[in-house]
């Protein structure tokens, strides 16, 4: 047997085998740290993008407190206590901090330009800041204008059926303050009349009979079809110039919806038991059973007035016959709530004032049979009528200004509707709506509002 010989290996290639080793070690500590590197930024911009969602949510909650402070505002008044309102129109609050896990805090400051609901559209300001161990804070911002809605954005609505039966019947629109500031009042006139005359129809099972009339302006329909909408042969919808017998394919759409609650009579106020044959009210509120007027009789209305009607569903709660009228001093404004029977005919209510606004007819009724507003004559009624469980119909060859929310609306007779597109503004207790929506991400879109949030 052969004797085992060792051979060494020679020191030249150890030392190779040593670099390379060491080489080989290099390496793997390289990936090693470049793999700690890479999970250490993998888990900071997971933190980064976990509370980044963080605070969008901290910033759109801004938003929610906002626009319930608006809102609370409109029904109780109380709204904006919570906020810092001691800089005129203005409104600012802080909320936070809120604390989160790890020695993370965030906070959110909120900007309002307008609490007081003078302007159409207030913007709010939310900015949601969270600040990290490490690493640059977090911020978000978000600009939301607002629109306040109204019940009259339309000019004539009805849950069901709109009927025009006349021949010469028509629909268009005017805009009687164009500045919304109570300046510089424009009575209608054939001159600033605008084709936006607007109706329209909520049940998908109703239909728009314009037969001959002609709406300058749109209609729409809860209906899935445009067939629910009908014209005559001398019938119009759409712009100016729109040929006889037409509805203009821009002018008509379908799914058309509206939320038309029911509103309740004011409490309170002063009880008279009836109207004499002349009779003037002061400004208050009068609670009355019914009002009926006939030949000459007039009842005049020198101030800012509600009347609410106490006679039940039903029954008959104005009666104006004949010569017989309401009328409106100069400045002066009328509301009438009611669950009954309103007709108003002859002379019906006379309104020097420009603004439509300035008389509002609200149907109460939600009996099961609707109550009946009866608009007729033939000369002109400046008013607004919201009766969402009411029929309401015009009749005569008069001039009808402002707007029209019913259960049904028939138009007979040769009557001229003039929408006020000023009422889309009328505060009217509906909550606001967002227009417009938009994160502020560059220093340039934030610098606007820097100063206003640090105060």
């Amino acid at each position: 047997m052969k004797p085992f010989i060792f051979n060494r290996i020679p020191q030249s290639t150890r030392g190779e085998m040593l670099i390379v080793a060491m080489l080989i070690s290099a390496i793997i500590a390289i990936s090693l740290g470049t793999l700690m590197n890479l999970s250490i930024t993998s888990l900071r911009l997971a933190d980064r993008t976990f509370y980044s969602n963080a605070a969008m949510n901290l910033v759109e909650m801004g938003v929610e407190e906002a626009m319930w402070s608006f809102q609370d505002d409109i029904t109780s008044g109380s709204g904006w206590v919570a906020w810092d309102t001691s800089t005129g129109t203005v409104a600012k609050v802080q909320y936070g901090t809120f604390g989160f896990s790890g020695g993370v805090t965030g906070v959110t400051k909120v900007y309002v330009t307008d609490y007081t609901g003078l302007s159409l559209t207030p913007v709010i300001i939310s900015r949601a800041l969270i600040t990290l161990p490490t690493g640059a804070p977090i911020e978000k911002w978000i600009e939301i204008t607002l629109l306040r809605r109204s019940k009259f954005e339309l000019g004539i609505v009805a849950k069901g059926s709109i009927t025009f039966s006349g021949t010469n019947a028509s629909v268009d629109s005017w805009e009687s303050d164009p500045g919304n500031d109570g300046i510089g009042i424009v009575p209608y006139s054939g001159s600033v009349a605008t084709d936006s005359g607007s109706i329209g129809s909520i049940s998908v099972s109703s239909t728009i009979s314009v037969n001959n009339a002609d709406i300058w302006g749109t209609a729409a329909t809860g209906a899935a079809s445009a067939a629910a909408i009908g014209v005559g042969p001398n019938g119009v919808i759409g712009p100016y110039g729109t040929a006889a017998g037409t509805k203009d394919a821009g002018s008509v759409s379908t799914d058309f919806t509206a939320n038309l609650v029911t509103v309740t009579s004011p409490t309170g106020g002063t009880v008279i038991s009836a109207i004499g044959t002349t009779t003037a009210l002061g400004s208050g509120t009068y609670r009355i059973p019914s009002v009926t007027l006939a030949g000459s009789d007039s009842l005049a209305i020198t101030g800012n007035v509600i009347i609410v009607i106490t006679a039940a569903s039903g029954t008959t709660g104005i009666s104006l016959t004949g010569n017989a009228n309401i009328t409106l001093a100069s400045g002066a404004t009328l509301k009438i709530y009611a669950e009954s029977n309103l007709s108003f005919s002859g002379k019906g209510v006379i309104n020097p004032n420009t603004q439509p606004s300035s008389v509002q007819i609200w149907g109460t009724s939600t009996n099961a049979t609707p109550q009946t507003i009866a608009l007729s004559g033939n000369g002109s009624l400046s008013a607004i009528t919201y009766a969402p469980n009411g029929n309401v119909s015009i009749n005569g060859n008069g001039e009808v200004y402002g707007s029209v929310i019913a259960n049904e609306v028939n138009v007979t007779g040769n009557a001229n509707f003039h929408y006020d597109k000023t009422l889309r503004y009328l505060n009217t207790g509906d909550p606001y709506g967002i227009t417009k929506w938009r994160e502020l991400t560059s220093a340039a879109d934030r610098a606007a509002y820097s100063a206003l949030m640090n105060s």
